[in-house]
């Protein structure tokens, strides 16, 4: 299989095609990754490319209970345990930088931390505190072109902590609902400056980060993922999906990154990211692309056939088949995951999952 053949990423060289995508699982007591999470990544090195969870770049963007960040020494120390691990087991390895903006609590933050995002709106909804339990997610403070600034530099030093903690490279999560996507959608950006309105500027938050980020590792370390008519976290489907995202991809191909990122989670119900919106990306970037959502070994192989992608991530099932890439080679039966220990604090259904690989 084609998908099994060595791949090299910019000047990175990757065993295979396959991709483990990011996945969050809440394991990173006090917000610094550890020796489980390193077990954890250690058990999932068939993949040719690991992206990790997604991790705060600054402390405002640490949304969720228990997940990593990477903008202190403790948490570069942790990262370094993780990415020595990957890298023993022959497999390399990005941080997904993940700022949550408005997905978040304070309950769930630092104390002098502010929940941001590009207006002034709330996502309608509830989100789990460790402190008291689920809580309604509060209303942001509208960024300022101060605040804009700052985050941005964030995902910067982000970025440096993440080379210094001996990762391949970075993906900026520009997907979900999180920040990134916050300015691209208009259900979540309603300003009228130059970050609002048209889709130009709502594309140039996720533009400059990656400009940014680009220039301080280098374009051949930087990834960034997109969820085109994505729902998540209160994100709408708007009319210029296409022409926005035709925008970003454009500039994008312009720094020569090393990778979008596609998300298509129609597999689980959410708006079909259609055949044609791909392709307008795909042309629109002419780099490499990750598709990711719903994948198989049939579909990996005909789109592969179709140069339709380069690499192909796949999320749940690597999290409940740490020997993923040994069961598909050998059409072996897949497990099944455990949804309830999803975004638990311990290794059950985290590290204890079996392989078939004697």
């Amino acid at each position: 299989m084609k998908i099994f053949e060595s791949y090299k990423l910019g000047s990175i060289g990757l065993k295979n095609r396959l991709v483990m995508a990011p996945m969050t699982r809440c394991r990173a007591i006090g917000n610094i990754p550890n020796d489980l999470m390193a077990e954890y990544y250690r058990q999932r090195s068939g993949a040719g490319l690991i992206v990790t969870e997604g991790t705060a770049p600054t402390a405002n963007g640490l949304g969720y209970a228990r997940i990593p960040g990477i903008y202190n020494e403790a948490q570069i120390a942790g990262w370094k345990i993780v990415t020595n691990a990957v890298h023993s087991a022959g497999s390399k390895i990005f941080v997904q930088l993940m700022h949550t903006g408005r997905v978040s609590h304070p309950e769930n933050m630092e104390q002098g931390t502010e929940v941001l995002a590009p207006s002034a709106i709330a996502f309608n909804d509830q989100m789990w505190t460790d402190s008291k339990g689920m809580q309604p997610y509060p209303v942001p403070k509208e960024m300022t072109l101060k605040d804009i600034e700052k985050e941005q530099l964030g995902f910067v030093m982000a970025a440096k902590n993440a080379i210094a903690a001996g990762f391949d490279g970075v993906e900026i999560h520009g997907a979900n609902g999180y920040l990134v996507d916050q300015f691209i959608n208009t259900a979540s950006n309603q300003r009228s400056d130059v970050y609002g309105g048209s889709p130009e500027n709502r594309g140039r938050f996720a533009i400059e980060v990656a400009q940014k980020v680009a220039a301080a590792i280098g374009a051949d370390k930087t990834g960034i993922r997109l969820s085109p008519n994505g729902v998540f976290n209160g994100m709408e489907v708007f009319d210029s999906v296409e022409e926005t995202y035709g925008f970003i991809a454009s500039e994008l191909g312009k720094l020569k990154i090393a990778y979008i990122h596609i998300v298509d989670h129609s597999s689980m119900g959410s708006p079909q990211v259609g055949d044609d919106l791909k392709a307008a990306i795909r042309r629109s970037f002419g780099g490499v692309i990750i598709a990711s959502g719903g994948l198989n070994k049939a579909s990996v192989e005909k789109m592969l056939k179709e140069g339709k992608s380069e690499l192909f991530a796949f999320g749940r099932n690597y999290l409940s088949n740490p020997d993923l890439d040994y069961r598909i080679e050998n059409d072996l039966p897949l497990q099944d995951p455990d949804f309830s220990t999803f975004y638990t604090a311990d290794e059950k259904g985290y590290t204890d999952y079996p392989t078939a690989k004697v």
